[in-house]
C-alpha cells in the first residue's frame, strides 16, 4: 500500500461520476466534508494481495502515528490509484480501504472514506508545516519504508 498524508484545514469531495472501475461503490454521501484532519490518499497494490490483514495493520499502526504525532482525531481514506503503483483488483483494494477505516474507528478515530470508483471534486487546504505531508510506502511482511522529506 502507498498512502499519502495531508494535515488539512479543511476537506471536501463530491462524487462527479462513475470512475474506470468494474467495482462501483454505491456511496452513503455523495459529500464528505470535515474540517481539520488526516487525509490519507491510499493506494492498494498488487503485492498487497498476499496478506491484506497485515497490510490493514501495519497502514494504520503508521496512520495512527502520525495522527497522534499531528494531535489529529479526525481521518479521511480517499481512494487515490494514482501513487504509481501496480494496483490491486478493485475487489481487493475496496476490502483492504473498508477494512483500514474500521481498524481507525476500533482506535478511536473519527473516520471518514469517500465512495470508491467515483470521480469527485477535491477541495482541500492543507497546512504548511514540515509534517503536513507524509508520503509512505507499506508492504505485507517487510519493514516499513518511509520516503525521504524533501530539506
Amino acid at each position: 500500500m502507498r498512502i499519502l498524508s495531508l494535515h488539512v484545514d479543511h476537506f471536501r469531495s463530491e462524487v462527479t461520476e462513475r470512475g474506470r472501475s468494474r467495482i462501483l461503490e454505491e456511496p452513503e454521501e455523495r459529500v464528505v466534508s470535515v474540517g481539520e484532519a488526516l487525509v490519507i490518499l491510499s493506494c492498494v497494490e498488487r503485492a498487497d494481495e498476499t496478506d491484506p490483514s497485515s497490510v490493514v495493520r501495519r497502514a494504520a499502526d503508521e496512520i495512527e502515528t502520525m495522527a497522534r504525532q499531528l494531535k489529529v482525531d479526525t481521518l479521511v481514506i480517499h481512494s487515490f490509484a494514482h501513487l504509481f503503483a501496480e494496483l490491486a483488483r478493485p475487489s481487493t483494494a475496496l476490502d483492504v480501504l473498508k477494512e483500514l477505516t474500521a481498524e481507525l474507528r476500533s482506535r478511536g478515530f473519527t473516520t471518514y472514506r469517500t465512495p470508491f470508483g467515483w470521480f469527485n471534486t477535491l477541495d482541500l487546504r492543507a497546512k504548511g508545516h514540515p509534517l503536513s505531508r507524509m508520503a509512505r510506502v507499506i508492504p505485507p511482511d517487510e519493514p516499513l519504508k518511509a520516503s525521504p522529506s524533501p530539506r
